[in-house]
């Protein structure tokens, strides 16, 4: 039976593989250390859930380059985290609300939206309490978040290495 692959008519990929399996698998072929991998999905991962909307991708880059990161994961990272992110920003919100002891404000996203877009000045001056609540939030879950994820995904980075460098020296045959 023939490799597919080599026909040209490579079977397509689940999503999971496609966004997270491949992208990892290639870096790790390409030299990058298992940690460097597992500190810029952290990294990434916290960064992209900074409820602040339209900064992830340019703080994603900015940690990326000051600190070394992979580029590919973190701005991959960013992406799939898109799903929880406003759900979370309501999470830090009522976190620093409650760290800071303020009461708890109505959540108008829609109207936080156009407010920005159509007035910003008036957006500082209506929501910027919030967004101060949101970062606040943020700020006390990341140094949690960062550590947890590294430590959680080093080992098995670890292991997809050893087994991506085994299938990579295998001798063709």
């Amino acid at each position: 039976m023939s490799d597919p692959q080599q026909a040209g008519t490579a079977p397509k990929l689940p999503l999971w593989r496609r966004w997270i399996v491949e992208p990892v698998r290639i870096q790790l072929t390409q030299g990058v250390t298992p940690q460097k991998v597992s500190l810029s999905i952290a990294i990434g991962s916290a960064l992209a859930l900074f409820p602040i909307l339209g900064t992830t991708t340019g703080l994603g880059i900015l940690a990326g380059v000051v600190l070394r990161l992979n580029q590919p994961v973190l701005q991959a990272i960013n992406a799939l985290c898109y799903p929880i992110y406003l759900p979370l920003i309501v999470v830090f919100i009522r976190l620093g609300e409650k760290v800071s002891g303020a009461p708890a404000s109505g959540i108008d996203f829609t109207a936080m939206l156009s407010t920005f877009s159509h007035h910003p000045g008036d957006f500082f001056r209506e929501f910027g309490a919030t967004a101060l609540h949101a970062v606040l939030g943020w700020a006390v879950v990341a140094p949690i978040w960062i550590p947890v994820v590294y430590l959680s995904l080093i080992r098995p980075m670890r292991w997809a290495a050893g087994r991506v460098g085994r299938v990579e020296r295998k001798p063709a045959g």
